[in-house]
């Protein structure tokens, strides 16, 4: 049974930082993808960043140069660094995971397996 658990999410000023952590248990494939996902109340969710197990990433172009994802192996632990945060990245942020290279891990009508979601608010 994989789960995975957010934190790191809060309310934050226009400009700052916050930190999300994802922790994955009940998934030990050799080859895996993670991911970031967001969803603002009224809009779809869209796909934020997402990493495989041979350290390749993806990112959104909202996010490019802003957000890092990252990841632990030895804590099973999945990061999503996020800086320089804008009013518009407030959003539900969801940690997801699935089998397969990065690219599986920017669908979210292909992920499998999804966190319950931490809330990220970014005042102005």
């Amino acid at each position: 049974q994989v789960q995975l658990v957010e934190s790191g999410g809060g309310s934050v000023q226009a400009g700052g930082s916050l930190r999300l952590s994802c922790a994955a248990s009940g998934y030990t494939a050799s080859s895996y993808c993670m991911g970031w996902f967001r969803q603002a109340p009224g809009t779809e969710r869209e796909a934020v960043a997402a990493i495989d197990s041979t350290g390749r990433t993806k990112y959104a172009d909202p996010v490019k140069g802003r957000f890092t994802i990252s990841q632990d192996n030895a804590k099973n632990t999945l990061y999503l660094q996020m800086n320089s945060l804008k009013p518009e990245d407030t959003a539900m942020y969801y940690c997801a995971a699935d089998l397969g290279p990065v690219g599986y891990c920017t669908r979210g009508d292909r992920v499998n397996f999804w966190g319950q979601g931490t809330q990220v608010t970014v005042s102005s």
